[in-house]
């Protein structure tokens, strides 16, 4: 199978860096790595051999977690999936993450020491929600700084789109009290309650590349998010 051929190759292609396809349908050449550890920022599940990317993809990551230390007060990131040496599809976890234009960012602060290789395998998620309430952010475990990190993400002009939980958006929507210029980005997703996945645009040049639609104008915080806290999204679909 695809996931299979993708999946067992430990090593991008030569050749420059193009993203080929659709975020969730496409393969790309002259991936490059993640390093394993920087000054701001930790790879984490190691195993899984996911942290290449579009070399813009990793600039990316590599200037939000510096510009995270300087500005919302978040200690370095801890980095999960990107994609895979040559993208394609995976055998378990993503239906996107296919081009080297994904990358998931750990809710989770970076520890102030460089954590061992297995540690980094078995650190728990931590998610932001409450455990006994539908879609509510637990207001003991979500904070300002990570408000921060977020609208910090969104304010590159080349994030598309970032992926939270809906209860996140949502707690976006009511307390950002910033600029909220970017706050459109944000899009309700389920699951990314102890991550976010940031998005980044086609890059320039690349002919491949086939983009998705852009976000729709305005915050975001209106039908379209309350329609995530009713019962329609877990509704059987309709016959055609």
């Amino acid at each position: 199978s695809a996931k299979g051929q993708f999946g067992a190759v430990s090593l991008p292609t030569q050749g420059p860096a193009q993203p080929i396809g659709f975020y969730a349908k496409g393969c790309m050449t002259g991936a490059v790595a993640l390093p394993t550890d920087g000054p701001t920022w930790e790879a984490m599940r190691l195993s899984r051999n996911r942290r290449w990317g579009n070399p813009a993809m990793i600039s990316l990551l590599e200037r939000l977690s510096q510009d995270g230390v300087k500005y919302a007060g978040w200690p370095g990131i801890l980095v999960g999936d990107i994609a895979q040496p040559r993208g394609g599809p995976m055998f378990n976890g993503h239906a996107s993450h296919q081009i080297g234009l994904d990358a998931d960012v750990w809710f989770t602060p970076m520890p102030a020491r460089r954590m061992t290789a297995e540690e980094r395998e078995n650190l728990p998620f931590t998610t932001m929600l409450q455990k006994d309430k539908f879609l509510t952010v637990d207001p003991k475990v979500w904070t300002q700084s990570r408000a921060r990190l977020l609208m910090l993400a969104a304010s590159y002009p080349e994030v598309e789109r970032i992926f939270v939980n809906p209860a996140i958006k949502k707690k976006m929507c009511d307390t950002w009290t910033g600029d909220r210029t970017n706050l459109g980005k944000l899009r309700p997703e389920y699951g990314h309650d102890s991550h976010f996945h940031i998005r980044i645009k086609c890059p320039p040049g690349a002919a491949g590349c086939t983009p998705q639609a852009p976000v729709a104008a305005g915050d975001g915080c209106d039908k379209s998010l309350a329609w995530w806290f009713t019962p329609a999204p877990w509704a059987p679909p309709k016959p055609p």
